[in-house]
């Protein structure tokens, strides 16, 4: 079927229930996708057609990951990994252990996982994994234990070129070596293109660590200069001091920028005159937490948002920005770093204020476009330099930054509605010609 289709076909009302799965009086983090969704809808033309096609996962897996701990019993968690769209190619995201993982959440993870594939035009579809399961009360066995577990029970549907896992919130290189090689060992082949995130030694790349940090910076000085904001001595406030956190914190820093505000679970530290990221992270290993870094002071957690600075970059977890907060940001410029930091009425009332968001399914995108890189120096075995993987990552990210800078201007919506129209029309088109089977 087409989108020429019948008249009769054409009238009928496209408005489909919810799934039985979720929750109508509390969708989850499942309901700010479809709202983004509903907002794009009248920029799609003829391919509103296939919009449903958007708004439900093509496949969604949850399992039961039993494993002995340490103490001799067994505990059961409960993994999801969830396939969104594959109409562009295979299905990439994330995997995060986090004790508040839940089904809407990892589906609007691998919601925005398409998104961000199309906008910066990989050749993948979105896909994103989850256990339930507060990593800091387990030891190194009893993770690496649910980890194969895990990867064994989702075995059915990932593969190289099905549907590729890498790190997330709570998860980084060991976890994909335990992921990588519980896979080999059930294909009775080493398959390192299983995931990405791997290390070095195992077919990583290079740039990997840094990437979604870099590609937040990237496109965040390409936003300051589009607004006129010069980059050296512009203030910057964090959320977030984890792998993405700090690498933009550090990489801002390195360009002139300075860091005036940080927050984590930890705390809120805070300083007009500058904190050296370097310093805050020896800190923080050292103490396991980021208050009482000499020279800053301690912040409340809400008094974080209304701090004065020219850049805010929420690199924490989703539903951050809120009504209660986001009339007290003071920045020209907010970078997501995280997914699904800013909730839709809060993103109008940040529009209202003239503040621009530069949206996580562009902001973040450097992790999963080196991922991608990764993926295919496995596939070719042959592996580039870190330069190579930077230069490379910089320029597609600027690259997407542009293009879809002159969709904001020229459809005169905001940044986020415009890598939606983009990345839409790409996964509809997509759709479209590939038509449905059977």
């Amino acid at each position: 079927m087409t989108t020429t289709e019948p008249r009769a076909a054409q009238d009928r009302a496209f408005a489909h229930p919810l799934p039985s799965y979720l929750d109508p009086n509390n969708i989850g983090p499942y309901e700010i996708y479809l709202e983004q969704v509903e907002r794009v809808t009248p920029y799609l033309g003829k391919l509103a057609y296939w919009v449903e096609t958007l708004k439900r996962p093509k496949r969604i897996l949850v399992v039961d990951v039993p494993i002995h701990l340490d103490d001799g019993t067994v505990a059961h968690f409960e993994g999801y990994r969830v396939q969104h769209n594959t109409s562009r190619g295979p299905a990439k995201g994330g995997v995060r252990y986090h004790q508040d993982v839940t089904l809407s959440e990892v589906m609007a993870l691998s919601a925005w996982m398409t998104v961000k594939n199309a906008a910066v035009n990989l050749p993948y579809g979105g896909g994103k994994g989850g256990i339930r399961i507060d990593p800091r009360r387990y030891s190194q066995g009893e993770l690496e234990r649910v980890t194969r577990r895990y990867t064994t029970e989702i075995g059915l549907i990932i593969g190289p070129e099905k549907d590729i896992p890498a790190p997330d919130v709570n998860t980084g290189p060991q976890t994909m070596a335990w992921m990588m090689d519980t896979y080999s060992m059930n294909v009775g082949r080493t398959a390192t293109g299983v995931v990405t995130g791997k290390p070095i030694s195992l077919g990583g790349s290079l740039g990997r660590s840094d990437a979604t940090g870099r590609g937040v910076f990237v496109t965040g000085a390409e936003a300051m200069k589009k607004l006129g904001m010069p980059m050296e001595g512009a203030k910057i406030a964090i959320q977030g001091f984890g792998n993405v956190g700090e690498a933009a914190a550090r990489i801002f820093h390195q360009h002139g920028a300075k860091i005036v505000a940080i927050q984590d679970v930890t705390g809120t530290i805070h300083s007009d005159a500058g904190i050296d990221p370097k310093a805050a992270l020896e800190h923080l290993r050292r103490t396991g937490k980021i208050t009482d870094l000499p020279g800053t002071e301690e912040l409340g957690a809400g008094e974080f948002w209304a701090v004065d600075c020219d850049v805010l970059i929420p690199a924490a977890l989703e539903k951050q920005i809120t009504l209660q907060n986001a009339d007290q940001i003071k920045a020209r410029l907010v970078v997501e770093g995280a997914n699904g930091p800013t909730i839709p009425a809060a993103d109008d009332l940040l529009a209202q204020k003239g503040v621009t968001v530069v949206p996580d399914v562009l902001a973040n995108a450097g992790g999963v476009t080196v991922s991608y890189f990764e993926w295919v120096q496995d596939f070719s075995s042959f592996f580039w330099t870190e330069d190579e993987i930077n230069a490379r990552l910089d320029r597609i990210m600027r690259e997407a930054f542009g293009s879809l800078w002159d969709v904001k201007e020229r459809h005169g919506v905001t940044l986020r509605t415009a890598v939606y129209i983009v990345a839409c029309t790409r996964v509809l088109e997509a759709r479209a010609m590939r038509g449905l089977y059977p």
